[in-house]
């Protein structure tokens, strides 16, 4: 039967190890595996000699990276493996593969992901788990597993005291608890706090979700939840095993908490969307249902714990309803944006479990010590790694500033993982900088063998499941491959990664630089000008004079470039060319601002509009129109703008009229910052504006502070006390727009909301 693996661990029986493995089998049931697996590693045969009497080892056929013969080193129990290592490494030993985690060693053993195959009949069951298989014969398996989630939300009292209500909603279960003294209609209520927790508790064992999701689920309500299981003295038992629960919380806004609820699974719901790279103006459940559902929270964010103190007190039924309605929000997000689905995916092609898919480090492990274990070839251990120097970055080449007319974009598809295919760079294949024949040299001198590497055959791989996944319309997993392929240059710019090698690093970036370039010296030798280039793209300004014409040429350069590349690599390099240029598309009106003050233009700043099935649309990059810490006034004005300058109208007027109206205050609910703050107020040293917001508020409930900028300075939009200082929002966010695109006409912003005479664009 087949199953997919939720939670890997181990548990030691009788003082010996056996490897579990937690999941949802095909039929709807839950799993659990349970095979006795001997943790070891490997040292080479030549060391065979210091290592004691006590530990047992095998002769293997295995060599490490200089092709030297390893021996296996067995320990007792996996905690054994740490101890052992620091023992050999004292007297400089070196170690092979001893820092891999005991169920993961025996997952790529056995060259299982996430989707198994459990070849046993036989079973038993206990009040936790559906099917328990003892010792049983498992492969791998394709399957992609339907599993339950249950969103659940919490309510509590103003001062953060008592526990109110609990709700939980899925696509087959809905149910909320209260501690209420009256019976609802709508709601299970409950003497007490432990009598409802212990419901609680009753309802996840018997329901059995494979994941618990929340918004800040971890961080807000299964803490809180855990202090009251700690209150009442009842064991914080939610997952499949009688083991109690554990959260680790993190107080670093760039490190998410994590929970331990054995055989189950816990997934934030704002982790989900960050970790499939969805921007949001902030990550307020009010936020995100407004944009994903187009829905509203049913109490403003604002005055949420007065509210809800009140509903509680007043009318309990309708805090029931806001209570369950923000469980279903979460859960109808989930859906919408098919984040989870995109992790199963993720987790499909990588064996990592569903909370861990964003390890990319973990991820690349995964993938390449199975394909090392192919050939017979064991990887050094990890460790943490200084950098000698910086990674080069991507070619950023100075931008040509100005106003143009049908601008063509070239870029490469997938350019570093298309470089580690082409020019063989691989932890493998990499033997530092020297010169010889039968090598690959790269612009920075790092040398890589012409020998196939396991990298480049993983990259391989990946490309060709991508396009047929494509054929198929399975964007999910083309995507997940996507994010895969992107992550791999991330990894090996990673200290922590075991290969780390700042050379091998900045040999991908050093070739990308060379390629970007080279590019842009063709086009310009062809007779069009580059006016702009960005890491993987080509911003080129042709001789044309008209959109159709400007694609019909940027077509015809990407077929003469791409079989340029297909002779110039082969020539010089003597390895097959795997880089492919794609025509992107056409601006049919772009700019490119210069940087403020200055002459020179702008990187990574530039806005266009496109055409696209015969609808305009205005594309920006940089921009302030992409910035989370620009107003929507500043948003919404650099729009009309632009639409007005692409379109050859006049503005005078328009931004005249735009600032009287600002005065006159028809756009103060545009007139919002919103910034986050990263740690506790005390710790920062310069108090910006948003920070002296922050401290105006009696009580801070979200890390995103919204604030106004008033007479008196900056206020929270929940305090404000004073007049808005229109003359602000004119001179540090309307002007400096204004006069970015005002500049090519020789104009300025104070010129013309003072002036008469109205500004003419037809003449550039």
């Amino acid at each position: 039967m087949k199953g997919f693996v939720l939670y890997p661990t181990y548990r030691i029986v009788n003082n010996k190890p056996s490897v579990l493995l937690f999941g949802k089998l095909e039929n709807g049931q839950s799993f659990l595996t349970i095979n006795s697996y001997r943790p070891y590693f490997y040292i080479k045969e030549s060391d065979q000699k210091s290592l004691p009497r006590e530990y047992e080892y095998e002769k293997t056929n295995c060599k490490n990276f200089d092709d030297e013969k390893l021996v296996k080193i067995y320990t007792e129990i996996p905690a054994d493996v740490p101890n052992l290592r620091r023992y050999l490494e004292e007297r400089e030993v070196e170690c092979y593969e001893a820092d891999i985690k005991f169920a993961y060693r025996f997952l790529i053993d056995n060259n299982i992901k996430s989707a198994v195959e459990i070849n046993e009949e036989d079973y038993e069951q206990n009040e936790f788990i559906d099917r328990i298989f003892e010792e049983p014969i498992i492969s791998p398996a394709q399957f992609t597993p339907r599993l339950r989630v249950f969103s659940i939300d919490i309510e509590t009292s103003i001062d953060g005291k008592y526990l109110y209500s609990i709700s939980i909603y899925s696509e087959d279960f809905t149910k909320s608890l209260i501690v209420h003294n009256k019976k609802l209609k709508n709601a299970v209520s409950f003497k007490d706090e432990e009598s409802l927790l212990e419901k609680f508790k009753e309802i996840i064992r018997d329901e059995d979700p494979d994941i618990i999701t929340g918004w800040s689920v971890i961080d807000f309500d299964l803490n809180f939840l855990k202090e009251k299981f700690k209150q009442h003295k009842i064991p914080f038992i939610l997952g499949r095993t009688n083991q109690q629960c554990k959260l680790t919380l993190e107080s670093d806004f760039f490190r998410t908490s994590k929970s331990d609820f054995q055989g189950r699974i816990v997934l934030d719901a704002i982790d989900l969307l960050k970790g499939s790279f969805i921007q949001l103006e902030n990550y307020k459940l009010s936020t995100a249902a407004h944009h994903f559902l187009k829905e509203k929270k049913l109490i403003d964010d604002y005055n949420k714990p007065e509210e809800i103190e009140s509903f509680y007190k007043n009318n309990p039924e309708k805090l029931i309803e806001y209570n369950l309605n923000d469980a279903r929000l979460v859960l109808d997000i989930i859906k919408k944006t098919r984040v989870l689905d995109l992790s199963i995916h993720r987790s499909l092609l990588t064996g990592i479990p569903l909370d861990r898919v964003n390890a990319s480090i973990a991820s690349f492990d995964s993938l390449y010590l199975r394909k090392l274990k192919e050939r017979k070839y064991v990887a050094q251990s990890a460790g943490f790694k200084n950098k000698e120097e910086r990674i080069k970055g991507g070619y950023v080449m100075d931008s040509v500033p100005g106003i143009y007319e049908n601008i063509i974009i070239l870029d490469f598809k997938s350019l570093y993982p298309s470089i580690m295919r082409t020019f063989n760079i691989d932890p493998f294949t990499f033997v530092g900088k020297k010169k010889g024949k039968n090598l690959i040299i790269a612009p920075n001198g790092a040398a890589f063998k012409k020998d196939l590497g396991f990298l480049p055959e993983i990259i391989d791989e990946l490309m060709k499941e991508r396009e047929r996944v494509k054929k198929e319309k399975d964007e999910l997993t083309s995507y997940a491959i996507k994010i895969l392929l992107n992550s791999m240059f991330g990894v090996m710019a990673n200290s922590s990664f075991r290969f780390f090698s700042t050379d091998m690093a900045n040999a991908i970036t050093h070739f990308g630089q060379h390629l970007i370039k080279l590019t842009a010296e063709k086009i310009r030798e062809k007779g069009h000008e580059v006016i702009y280039s960005d890491t993987d793209s080509c911003f080129i300004r042709p001789k044309v004079g008209s959109t159709e014409k400007a694609e019909q040429l940027g077509r015809k350069l990407t077929d003469e470039i791409n079989k340029f590349f297909t002779i110039h690599i082969n020539e010089k390099y003597g390895v097959k060319n795997h880089l492919e240029l794609e025509f992107e598309k056409v601006f049919k009106m772009f700019i490119m601002p210069k940087i403020r003050g200055a002459e020179a233009g702008a990187k990574k700043r530039y806005a266009g509009l496109r055409v696209i099935n015969g609808e305009e649309k205005i594309e920006f990059t940089g921009m302030e129109s992409r910035r989370r810490d620009w107003t929507e006034l500043a948003k919404n004005f650099q729009h009309e703008l632009l639409d007005r300058i692409f379109h050859k109208k006049e503005i005078t007027d328009y931004v005249r009229k735009f600032i009287e109206d600002v005065k006159k205050g028809k756009y103060d609910e545009q007139l919002i910052y919103r910034k986050s703050i990263r740690k506790d107020l005390k710790k920062y040293l310069v108090k910006s504006q948003h920070l002296k917001a922050a401290l105006k508020l009696d009580k801070i409930v979200s890390n995103i502070i919204e604030y106004v900028i008033t007479e008196d300075g900056p206020e929270p939009v929940q305090n404000q006390k004073h007049k808005i200082d229109y003359d602000h929002y004119i001179n540090k966010q309307l002007k400096p727009i204004a006069d970015s695109i005002l500049v090519f006409y020789n104009k300025k912003f104070d010129d013309l909301i003072k002036g008469s005479k109205q500004v003419s664009l037809f003449n550039f």
